[in-house]
């Protein structure tokens, strides 16, 4: 899912010893390798009068599958024989780098790099081309982490134009902030929300096998830790509801799902969702958000192709002077729980008994992020702790607590509120704010850092 695919060509004048320019240059790509990088490669490039090194370059690059494309100026280069090189591609993002020379002896020896890099930076920019300029300094190690970093948000976003996101039912509890329009998702991040309506699954869970429910029913038993005997029937629902929504996953090739929660599963099936879910995420590499949230499924692919990670949503409960007590009241994945899975057989308010998950969370240095409603992208990290003993009214007594982080910001809580997008955030662990930015910049949309 997160391979990064990359087209790589490297510049330098003729009249430049090519030995300097190809040892450098291959020197960059093999970097590049190291940090997961699948390359295209072009011999470097010299502006030869007539021009044929550029259409070499290009023919070796029309040849590849890459999703970016890293220029790597290695000296002087008079810029007509690079844009000759890069025009056919110009739909592609790219990253303009200018490498460095090197020590010999007490002396430092250039091949104007950065003269290459300069010369370009503005008629690029110009003429419209989507692109991170990034330069290696005199003397210091280059930045290979922030070209594979750039790199890996270029093929996230290729990813989400090709994703296709699940949606049974639309507007849970009749919320505005989880609403969508179409064409502007289309068109401005990429991925299709495709709806279906929740009798699809109903129909299908009287049609799944008994025996595979019994057998899977058992299995969970034995593999989670319940905090006290479920109703008869309450993991056979789970169960059946996993199944049918898998069946669907599985048919359609949705890469996110969403659901109609409050006022679907449980107003007319009666039984909490959370199990279903949690086994859901027990068996299947996919990331869920509740409640029809169609921007927050937006915002887990969009985590899952820049981390590798599930992309598990949280909401908020409190805010403290220093950031929020962030929690679920249904499910998490197992990838962020700490240890096993914990479950506590529960209702809300009018809601049938399900398998509430209260499984204890991961903690870290984390990173919370949201899409917005208006194409912007919030931003921001923290250190996620254990949070001090809570509760949520409404539980049947005894009232369980839920899985939850006290999450302190690492920028100014007041910020973070005067731009808060809705009540899920999606949390990854790790700071991910560099590859949220770059992935915002390819997009073309505003970031948020708080």
């Amino acid at each position: 899912m997160n391979k990064i695919k990359a087209g790589f060509v490297g510049f330098g004048e003729v009249n430049t010893p090519r030995e300097f320019i190809d040892g450098r240059c291959a020197e960059a790509a093999e970097m590049l390798r190291t940090r997961g990088l699948e390359l295209t490669v072009a011999a470097p490039v010299c502006d030869d009068p007539a021009g044929r090194e550029a259409a070499r370059a290009r023919a070796e690059l029309a040849a590849g599958d890459w999703d970016v494309l890293i220029l790597a100026v290695a000296g002087w280069i008079p810029s007509w024989a690079v844009f000759n090189t890069i025009e056919e591609f110009k739909h592609k993002p790219m990253i303009l780098w200018g490498l460095s020379g090197w020590r010999d002896g007490e002396r430092w020896i250039t091949t104007a790099d950065q003269a290459g890099t300069t010369a370009l930076r503005a008629p690029m920019a110009a003429m419209g081309y989507n692109f991170k300029y990034i330069v290696s300094r005199c003397g210091e190690e280059w930045p290979v982490d922030e070209v594979a970093c750039y790199a890996r948000a270029a093929s996230a976003a290729v990813k989400l134009r090709h994703s296709l996101i699940g949606m049974a039912g639309y507007r849970d509890m009749r919320l505005y902030g989880t609403m969508y329009d179409g064409v502007a998702l289309k068109s401005i991040v990429g991925p299709e929300i495709e709806h279906f309506e929740l009798l699809e699954a109903v129909q299908l869970m009287e049609t799944v096998s008994e025996a595979e429910v019994a057998k899977i029913a058992a299995e969970v038993r034995g593999k989670w830790s319940f905090t006290r005997e479920p109703k008869p029937g309450t993991v056979e629902n789970s169960v059946r509801l996993y199944l049918a929504f898998r069946q669907i996953i599985e048919n359609r090739g949705y890469a996110a799902f969403s659901f109609n929660d409050v006022d679907g599963v449980k107003k007319l099936l009666k039984f909490a969702p959370a199990g279903a879910m949690t086994l859901l995420h027990d068996r299947m590499d996919i990331s869920t958000v509740p409640e029809n949230d169609c921007h927050g499924a937006v915002t887990q692919l969009m985590v899952r192709y820049l981390t590798g990670q599930v992309g598990a949503y949280l909401e908020f409960y409190e805010f403290f002077a220093d950031g929020a007590l962030m929690g679920v009241p249904d499910y998490v994945p197992a990838e962020i729980v700490e240890g096993r899975i914990t479950v506590m057989p529960n209702a809300f308010g009018s809601f049938g008994e399900g398998l509430l998950n209260v499984s204890k969370l991961k903690t870290g240095p984390v990173t919370v992020v949201r899409l917005g409603g208006d194409y912007s992208l919030h931003v921001a990290t923290g250190v996620a702790e254990t949070p001090p003993a809570w509760e949520e009214a409404g539980w049947t007594p005894p009232a369980p607590q839920l899985p939850s982080l006290k999450i302190t910001f690492d920028g100014d809580t007041d910020e973070f509120l005067s731009n808060v997008m809705g009540q899920h955030y999606i949390i990854c662990y790790g700071d991910y704010s560099r590859e949220l930015s770059d992935l915002a910049d390819i997009l073309g949309i505003p970031l948020i850092l708080s």
